[in-house]
């Protein structure tokens, strides 16, 4: 008989194992996600009623004053209220080199404090801190579903009854054939076992978490399964200028006084024309007005009461000091008002000519002739092209990807600095409503448009775009309009969320394609199509397994995601090895000079391996818990004489450690234990 109770027992015994493999390594996907929740401690130092105690980090309230020791991670963002420190912000930034703090700084949850004890003033506590909304968005882009999830969710709702009645056109088929109903139920079951679409389900949000969270990893956070998917798509990317492509904090480089502008007798000496041009831009947000109160501030000049202050986005602002009215901004704002701005034309085109932005400065005096508006002076600014930028355009033409720079600065300003980057299509002195016409025009000539801004005159196009993507520390409504926010102020890094989105869509063809092309070959051999030519016949148990197997090498295949690297990672890679193969070459030239001077050469060689000798040590570690108890592991481990690198895994709760001499078992003991945790073994390798 084919038909046995074993047979049911087996179908369920490989489908539970398969689920349970498949379970395990989808386990593998949320690692990225368990990783930034073990960046947070669990408790914290308070200070409540003038002493210090220690509370869960729950019961943390805003303006509470937390006590943060060397080595401790910050579980909230705040401000520093007391003592100076550096900061490590790499788990959170990406930047490697720690950050000075000092009263006054914000400090994010999250980071590590690594010397120096300070008090920090709670500002955004639980579900408000960054790393909570980092994880926040993490886990809503890994659950959200993808245009191409959405198509493989449709391929099932049809895919599933066309298999049941392939089932039963197979049961029916071999009756009439003259098999046994036994044969035939078999036929029909390993049809439905194998043909099981858990491959084709998991094709798709797997591949999406693990992308997500290779991203987060990376300091890109992206907010909608969609918008990865949209990005690959991407054939034209729109930059903003300022704090984009440029530092976004420009210095003023020139300062120039008319004596005489018009008709009127305007002389003003330059302390004074600073100081009327710093105190009517005190009030504004523009980075050029910041520039200008920065300059005012290191000279010392202090600023005066501004009434009636009015602001035109993208033009310039106006106000009163002293009952006289002052205006400030571009060539335009000026014409608008009535300001004649030819004196200063020759030495306006000369600034800009060297990529500089002029900001004109104009007063009202009342004369003999009647109220007239005369410019009293303009002054030059200069906002630097972040190095990161450079490599950012580069890697985006080798894709093929074209560049448009959108800038409300003035033509020339704009010219210089896209003939800099080799950017050739530039468009300049564009108002903030603009910005959004200007994609729009771009997606009706059929492109796929990624926007990257920090302002909040860039939320317009940011929604507008296909793909809106707001660099960090840019202002609050930009990332909130964006779909991909870039943690680090770095443009290599719209490079790398193109490039993994390019990767985890990559995968998830491959995966789709392995799901139907295992299905394709499947049923029909389930059917048995081979049995009346080669008396082949699938076994449900056999199909049992190969549905599982079939599950688990997709979720497998999904894993790869987090091996992602960029091509700035291979970059960096390649010049190690340079580096290195050239440091080994030197090496071996010195030896090859030393052997022809006639020294003694195998002295030298036997000093050399001395010298250079190295002693490994792996410890078992009882206690580690979180990121915090392995920075505290790393830290006292690293502290001994002689230590060389220390490598702890939390995973396997044990801390490898290499150095230049033999460290004794009992030094190592006595500092894990004085860190708080407890050696279980201590192993020569």
């Amino acid at each position: 008989m084919d038909i046995y109770f074993e047979s049911a027992g087996t179908i369920l015994t490989l489908i539970t194992l398969g689920k349970y493999l498949e379970t395990k390594s989808k386990g593998k996907t949320s690692d990225a996600i368990t990783k930034l929740m073990n960046l947070a401690p669990k408790t914290a130092m308070v200070i409540k009623d003038g002493k210090e105690t220690e509370i869960s980090v729950d019961e943390i309230v805003v303006d509470d004053i937390l006590v943060i020791k060397p080595g401790g991670s910050i579980p909230i963002d705040g401000v520093i209220v007391e003592g100076s420190s550096t900061l490590d912000e790499s788990s959170i930034t990406g930047e490697s080199v720690p950050v000075d703090k000092n009263v006054g700084d914000t400090v994010i949850s999250g980071t590590m404090n690594k010397n120096g004890v300070i008090k920090i003033k709670a500002k955004k506590v639980g579900e408000d801190t960054t790393l909570s909304q980092i994880i926040k968005l993490v886990e809503e882009a890994g659950s959200s579903k993808a245009p191409i999830s959405k198509l493989a969710d449709r391929v099932s709702g049809v895919f599933v009854p066309v298999v049941i009645l392939i089932a039963v056109i197979a049961m029916v088929i071999w009756l009439l054939l003259g098999q046994s109903f036994e044969f035939a139920l078999s036929i029909g079951v390993a049809v439905l076992v194998i043909s099981c679409p858990c491959a084709l389900g998991l094709a798709t949000p797997v591949a999406i978490m693990v992308g997500t969270g290779k991203g987060a990893e990376k300091g890109i956070l992206i907010k909608s399964a969609e918008s990865l998917e949209t990005l690959h798509l991407v054939d034209t990317v729109v930059l903003d200028k300022t704090g984009t492509i440029t530092e976004g904090k420009p210095k003023v480089t020139d300062i120039e006084i008319f004596a005489e502008a018009g008709s009127g007798d305007t002389k003003v000496l330059r302390n004074n024309f600073l100081q009327i041009a710093a105190s009517l831009e005190k009030a504004s947000e523009h980075p050029l007005a910041e520039a200008v109160v920065e300059k005012a501030k290191v000279e010392n000049i202090e600023f005066g009461d501004v009434q009636n202050f009015t602001s035109v986005s993208g033009r310039g602002v106006k106000g009163t000091i002293e009952k006289t009215w002052y205006y400030a901004g571009n060539a335009s704002f000026m014409q608008e008002n009535g300001v004649d701005i030819s004196v200063a034309e020759k030495k306006a085109s000369r600034f800009a000519s060297q990529g500089k932005t002029v900001l004109y400065f104009a007063a009202e005096f009342v004369s003999i002739a009647g109220i007239q508006k005369v410019l009293i002076g303009i002054i030059a600014t200069m906002d630097t092209v972040k190095d990161s930028s450079f490599k950012a355009i580069e890697a985006l033409k080798k894709k093929n990807i074209d560049i448009v720079m959108l800038t409300g600065d003035n033509k020339l300003v704009a010219k210089t600095i896209g003939e800099e980057l080799g950017i050739e299509e530039v468009v300049a002195e564009v108002m903030p409503a603009d910005k959004e016409k200007e994609v729009a025009k771009l997606q009706e000539q059929g492109k796929k448009v990624a926007f990257v801004g920090d302002g909040i005159n860039d939320s317009p196009a940011l929604v507008r775009a296909d793909v809106g993507i707001a660099i960090g520390s840019g202002t609050d409504i930009a990332i909130e309009s964006a779909d991909i926010v870039l943690i680090k102020n770095n443009l290599q890094d719209a490079v790398t969320a193109i490039e993994l989105s390019k990767a985890t869509i990559g995968n998830i063809k491959m995966n789709l394609f392995w799901a139907f092309f295992y299905n394709i070959i499947g049923i029909p051999l389930a059917a048995g199509v081979l049995y009346n030519a080669f008396g082949i016949k699938l076994s449900p148990m056999i199909g049992a397994a190969a549905m599982s197997l079939s599950s688990v090498c997709v979720v497998t295949n999904a894993l790869r995601l987090r091996y992602f690297k960029s091509s700035f990672d291979k970059e960096l890679g390649k010049e190690r090895i340079e580096v290195s193969e050239l440091t080994k070459t030197q090496e071996e030239d010195e030896s090859l000079n030393a052997a022809e001077n006639g020294t003694n050469s195998g002295k030298a060689q036997n000093e050399k391996e001395e010298t250079s000798m190295e002693f490994s040590k792996k410890i078992l570690i009882e206690g580690m818990q979180c990121e915090h108890c392995k920075k505290a592991v790393e830290k006292a481990l690293g502290a001994l004489s002689g230590v060389t690198s220390v490598e702890v895994s939390l995973e396997e709760k044990n801390a490898v450690v290499k150095s230049n001499t033999e460290l004794a078992d009992s030094d190592i003991t006595s500092a894990i234990t004085e860190a708080g945790y407890e050696v279980k073994e201590i192993l020569s390798c």
